[in-house]
């Protein structure tokens, strides 16, 4: 996508989101996420352990490239993507579990995603570069995310009737917007698509099934409920491939590692959808309740 687009309008529309997403969200959601802290436990190992062995097992298994190994697991130790929200805003998961996990994983990231690449680097290229995670990154993710949704229930808090006006058209922009990124995802990489596939496709397809499945499934096996799990899901399921890329292309200096991501950030939001309108047809969640203004 054009540099001009992914630095100012990605970030004002996914603000723009993360608004309405607060319209959906009260202080007590956040304290029933820390009351029953199972469910952020659970999708932490999740991604953190399971996915990236799996990932490991994929490069192996499929017998990856040096280049394209690191890439796959460059992606795997990436946190979730802040569209990961928009998704559980979309398909009924938990809002405040969603957004909690976004928030530490982006400054676990800090410590694990250069640990996990270097491990990889050294694994499959033995070679002694080594990464680091810019702080401002994470305040990036902080910034785009975190003040938005509470500027969305500042709104629900003391104003019921504009939080009524406001849902629906928040709504409906963030199906056109989700829409438009997965256009975009796949016009950007239109000249590349044929040799992205041949070269790292099923690796990106596999791992793109593993995540969501895992995100959803293995919590379902922990007991916990189908809306967490869905949060779960998403969190897990939409890596922040932008984050992959840039280190990929200004740390790292490659574009065979960024090839990873690139092919991931092309299947993972049409995947995802598809993953959320399964999950509604066969794993339906009871409506939240209407809005009042005792919340």
């Amino acid at each position: 996508m054009d540099s001009g687009i992914i630095t100012i309008f990605l970030p004002l529309a996914l603000a723009i989101i993360m608004v309405g997403l607060g319209l959906e969200l009260t202080p007590k959601d956040f304290a029933r996420v820390t009351q029953h802290p199972k469910a952020v436990l659970v999708a932490l190992f999740c991604q953190l352990v399971l996915l990236v062995g799996i990932a490991f097992v994929l490069c192996k298994l499929l017998a990856l490239p040096p280049l394209l190994a690191v890439g796959l697991m460059l992606l795997a130790a990436s946190p979730g993507g802040s569209t990961a929200n928009l998704f559980s805003y979309l398909f009924k998961g938990d809002l405040a579990l969603n957004i909690t996990l976004t928030a530490i994983n982006s400054v676990i990231a800090a410590l694990t995603l250069p640990l996990i690449v270097n491990f990889s680097i050294m694994h499959f290229m033995q070679d002694s570069q080594q990464i680091s995670l810019q702080f401002a990154k994470i305040l990036q993710v902080f910034g785009i995310i975190l003040l938005p949704v509470g500027i969305g229930m500042l709104i629900r808090r003391y104003s019921p009737e504009l939080t009524k006006k406001l849902n629906k058209p928040l709504r409906i922009f963030a199906v056109i917007f989700l829409l438009l990124i997965i256009a975009g995802a796949i016009y950007s990489e239109r000249s590349n698509i044929t040799e992205y596939l041949a070269q790292v496709g099923l690796a990106a397809v596999l791992f793109c099934i593993f995540s969501l499945s895992i995100g959803y499934f293995v919590p379902r096996l922990m007991n916990i409920n189908t809306a967490q799990a869905r949060a779960s899901a998403f969190e897990i399921g939409i890596h922040n491939s932008t984050l992959a890329m840039t280190i990929a292309l200004t740390v790292m200096s490659s574009t065979a590692v960024a090839m990873p991501a690139a092919v991931y950030s092309i299947f993972m939001y049409i995947f995802a959808a598809i993953f959320g309108f399964l999950l509604n047809r066969f794993a339906p969640i009871s409506p939240r309740p209407a809005l009042s203004s005792a919340q």
